[in-house]
C-alpha cells in the first residue's frame, strides 16, 4: 500500500487539535443553485472551458502542473460522486485509529503515484480499489482539478469521478476504519466552510478550512479541494 494523503497534511504540530483552533473571518460567498449539484451539470462543466480562479487563500499552493520543491512526492485522490435518491453524495474514508500517522483523519481515497501508474487518474483508481474495493469499471472519470502542494511536500492531484450503479465497498481494514458519505449540497455550501488560523511554534501562522457534518470534521487538504470544487462549479455557472 502506498503513502496515503490525509487532511492533517496541512498542519503538523505535536498535540495539535484541528477542531479547537480559532475560526477567523473569510469572504462570504453565494450558495450554488440546486441545478449545479446535478451530475449532468457537473459533467457539462468539465466538457467546456471555464474561466475561473482557485481558492485565493491558497493560490500559491495550487497549479495545474505544480511541481513543488525538490523531493516532493506526487499523489492522486479520487473525489467519488454517487447518485442517491435525494441528490449526489461524496464518499470519504476515515483512517484507522491504530496507524502511526494521521490516525482517524478523514480523506478521499488516494495515495502516492507509483512508477507503474500511467498518470494521476490511474493512480487514483488503483488506490480507490486498494482502499475501499471499488473496481475501476464502476468509476466514470468526469474531470481533473488543479494539483495542490501540501505542507508535507505531496503534490496531490484530485480526480472527480462518478461511481456507477453496481459498485460495492470492501474496505482495507488495516488502513481504513470507516467509509461514509456526505451530501454534496452540504460540502459545496460555502456557509458551511470555516476558516481557522493556527499559530505555529517560533512565530508565524497557517490557515486551513474545515467542514463539519454530523460527527465528521473534514479539514485541511481535503477541505481545500472541496472549496476549490465549489469555485469551479460557481464559475462554470457564471460562464454559462
Amino acid at each position: 500500500m502506498s503513502d496515503r494523503i490525509s487532511s492533517s497534511d496541512t498542519v503538523r504540530v505535536a498535540g495539535f487539535d484541528p477542531t479547537a483552533q480559532p475560526v477567523v473571518q473569510c469572504a462570504a460567498l453565494p450558495g450554488l443553485p440546486a441545478e449545479c449539484l446535478r451530475l449532468d451539470y457537473i459533467r457539462g462543466a468539465f466538457q467546456r472551458p471555464v474561466d475561473w480562479q482557485v481558492e485565493p487563500l491558497f493560490t500559491d499552493s495550487f497549479s495545474p502542473g505544480v511541481l513543488g520543491p525538490s523531493g516532493a512526492r506526487r499523489a492522486a485522490v479520487l473525489m467519488p460522486l454517487v447518485q442517491r435518491e435525494h441528490g449526489l453524495h461524496v464518499v470519504f474514508t476515515r483512517r484507522a485509529e491504530h496507524l502511526h500517522d494521521h490516525a482517524g483523519q478523514i480523506s478521499f481515497p488516494g495515495g502516492r503515484i507509483e512508477p507503474g501508474d500511467r498518470d494521476p487518474i490511474a493512480a487514483a483508481l488503483r488506490e480507490t480499489h486498494e482502499e475501499i474495493g471499488v473496481d475501476d469499471r464502476f468509476v466514470r472519470i468526469i474531470g481533473v482539478q488543479p494539483s495542490f502542494l501540501t505542507s508535507t511536500h505531496f503534490v496531490m492531484t484530485p480526480i472527480i469521478g462518478e461511481l456507477l450503479p453496481g459498485f460495492t465497498i470492501q474496505s482495507d481494514g488495516q488502513e481504513v476504519a470507516e467509509v461514509f458519505e456526505v451530501p454534496l449540497r452540504v460540502l459545496l455550501d460555502p456557509a458551511q466552510h470555516r476558516l481557522h488560523e493556527v499559530r505555529l511554534p517560533g512565530g508565524g501562522g497557517r490557515c486551513y478550512f474545515s467542514i463539519t457534518w454530523q460527527s465528521y470534521f473534514i479539514w485541511g487538504a481535503t477541505a481545500v479541494l472541496i472549496r476549490n470544487f465549489y469555485h469551479y462549479l460557481a464559475a462554470a455557472r457564471l460562464g454559462g
